[in-house]
């Protein structure tokens, strides 16, 4: 119980704020947009740039953390992607959404500050590993999907595809900061100190800011839809991935830190980006909304089941 007040409620709690202050009305739509705007475009690409640039892995590196993560992942989206299609019959479009939605975990608002709660700062590393990786992988997983399928409809040649998915995915702000950090540490770039204190002021602003906003966003949200879809969803996400996450993390001999920053950030409900996904290509839009917003709440209690669990 002491786990669950110290670390994951204050959290929560910024959201509750964020949720409430829409709620009352003191807090616009627009002002919700525009929040959710900076922080995904500007602060949070920001804080990625600088955690990739800093990044180093070193010979404590250990791969099987990401085995561990995206083996998870991965299997997250076959079974979203197969149950909706066959399970409720939903056509191939829904159902690479749906499969989103069980792909893309919240592992920068609520995976990071819930591990840095629980185990400071310096456990980060294992989260950002993890974070670097997290918005190509799925996005391309994701778009290259949904390209298929529509190509399929649609009578599109194979070879425009690959053109299509990096377009999609290069216009991801995220992808920018991550992919502008990679080469920043590949070539040992020295960036002026007056522009590292620019960012740090940026970043500081970064999760707060999300997490107040996230939770304008999740007021909006209503919990519409198939709700035999989203128990699915809540499944997957925070039972089916945390569990594939522990299990291949102690099989695998992974440290500690690493084995926490799998499974925490394994164990997060889907993330806003998957209603961005089903939003940019209109497919199962209020399903994805309404698996952000219950996921999100079921995971006060599940993530405090992850964290007594965990060494």
């Amino acid at each position: 119980m002491q786990a669950l007040l110290d670390v994951i409620l204050p959290v929560f709690l910024v959201i509750g704020a964020g949720y409430l202050a829409s709620w009352k009305g003191g807090f616009s739509e627009s002002a919700v947009d525009g929040l959710m705007k900076f922080t995904q475009n500007f602060a949070i690409p920001c804080l990625l740039f600088r955690a990739l640039w800093q990044l180093d892995l070193g010979p404590d590196f250990d791969p099987w953390l990401i085995v561990s993560f995206y083996t998870g992942s991965v299997t997250g989206f076959t079974v979203g992607l197969l149950g909706g299609r066959y399970l409720f019959k939903r056509d191939w479009e829904d159902a690479v959404a749906i499969g989103f939605c069980c792909l893309f975990a919240n592992s920068v608002m609520l995976g990071l500050p819930i591990t840095e709660r629980a185990y400071g700062t310096e456990a980060l590393q294992f989260n950002y590993v993890i974070v670097a990786l997290h918005s190509p992988i799925c996005y391309g997983i994701g778009i290259t999907a949904m390209e298929i399928v529509r190509a399929q409809r649609d009578g599109v040649a194979n070879r425009h595809l690959p053109a299509k998915v990096l377009r999609a995915m290069f216009r991801n702000a995220l992808v920018i900061g991550i992919s502008l950090g990679a080469v920043a540490n590949l070539m040992n770039l020295d960036i002026p100190k007056v522009i590292t204190d620019a960012l740090d002021l940026m970043i500081r602003s970064a999760l707060p800011a999300a997490l107040f906003g996230m939770g304008g966003v999740l007021y909006r949200y209503k919990p519409e839809g198939d709700f035999r879809v989203i128990a699915l969803i809540c499944v997957v996400s925070l039972v089916l991935h945390p569990a594939i996450a522990f299990t291949l993390g102690t099989l695998t001999g992974l440290s500690t830190g690493a084995l926490r920053s799998a499974v925490l950030t394994a164990a997060m409900g889907p993330g806003i980006n998957t209603y961005v996904f089903a939003n940019m290509y209109g497919r199962a839009r209020r399903v994805a909304a309404s698996g952000v917003l219950i996921a999100t709440m079921v995971s006060v209690l599940t993530a405090w089941v992850w964290l007594s669990l965990l060494p």
